[in-house]
């Protein structure tokens, strides 16, 4: 029989100052006879204590009663809160369950995969028909699993690819493992291609793309022993950026620029730039006032930058 303990609060927002009837067996069966002859305590459904506790069995028969008594009650009532709420607690073995799958991934902390699985368990509440004579758990597992596998999808890559090329990516796994068997060796590209009536083209994308699946850190040892401390890592493999391609660039930019120039003004340009020359050596060269090389270089030089700005 349940125990019936008077004046237990779940939740503020679920319970009344009354003493209610509180369920805490596992039976279902009792526990509707047991609710007939007592206070009923919200919404014409037994009180249950912790619906993570209801036996998985008792559960399934539970959950027909608030699931009927669901559609009843109005969104956003206390007797609404209650039941989904209850519904919620009695039905996470669905999701303990379904995550057990994913347990071997490679990224992603169980307790975010119950989560994820828990909003669907939420959506096939919300969704179920019981006109439709489906146990609710054949309903609740494909909507578990589909939240869990799209969390994967979405969070679980390093680098995000199109969709059609994730799953081209287990596509490949599959075909590789299974190839590997019957060749007794790795198939090759054109093999793929075959095995999956795909061209050649889109099996190397999808190998590409399979590389963004995980991100290895640039300080990860590079050398054959991993292990081995102080060795180079990845990083030490990476060039940096030289100051000089800057210079090339700008110099490789000019070379067009300096031939459209006349010999004078390209003397001028040499010998300030090139031979180091002041304003006034370059006028004794050329027997010009240094005023008037000054304004020869100044045209010179507004000329070619702003040739460099429109290359």
């Amino acid at each position: 029989m349940y125990a019936v303990i008077a004046g237990r609060r779940r939740s503020p927002c679920l319970l009344s100052t009354k003493a209610a009837p509180v369920i805490s067996s596992v039976n279902a069966h009792e526990a509707i006879a047991s609710s007939a002859g007592a206070p009923e305590a919200v919404g014409g459904l037994p009180w249950i204590e912790d619906g993570a506790k209801v036996a998985p069995k008792d559960a399934r028969e539970l959950s027909r009663l608030f699931l009927d008594r669901l559609r009843e009650l109005e969104e956003g009532t206390r007797e609404y809160q209650y039941t989904r709420n209850t519904l919620i607690e009695m039905n996470l073995s669905l999701v303990q369950f379904a995550a057990r799958r994913f347990r071997n991934r490679g990224s992603g902390d169980m307790e975010d995969v119950i989560q994820v699985g828990t909003i669907g368990l939420i959506k096939a509440i919300d969704r179920f028909d019981l006109s439709r004579e489906v146990e609710f758990t054949s309903f609740a597992i494909p909507y578990i699993v589909g939240e869990i596998k799209r969390f994967f999808r979405d969070t679980t890559w390093a680098v995000h690819v199109p969709r059609r090329l994730q799953e081209l990516r287990v596509a490949l796994a599959k075909s590789k493992e299974s190839l590997a068997v019957t060749l007794n060796r790795p198939p090759t590209v054109r093999e793929l291609a075959a095995h999956l009536g795909l061209t050649e083209e889109e099996i190397v994308e999808g190998l590409v793309a399979a590389n963004g699946y995980v991100a290895g850190s640039i300080d990860t040892p590079g050398g054959d022993d991993d292990a081995a401390d102080g060795g180079p890592t990845y990083a030490d493999t990476l060039g940096e950026s030289d100051p000089a391609m800057d210079l090339f660039e700008d110099l490789h930019t000019l070379a067009p620029l300096l031939q459209q120039l006349d010999e004078r003004e390209r003397a001028i340009i040499e010998m300030r730039f090139g031979r180091e020359m002041t304003q006034a050596e370059i006028g004794r060269e050329l027997n010009l006032s240094q005023m008037h090389i000054s304004r020869l270089l100044t045209r010179t030089l507004n000329r070619l930058r702003a040739g460099l700005l429109t290359t």
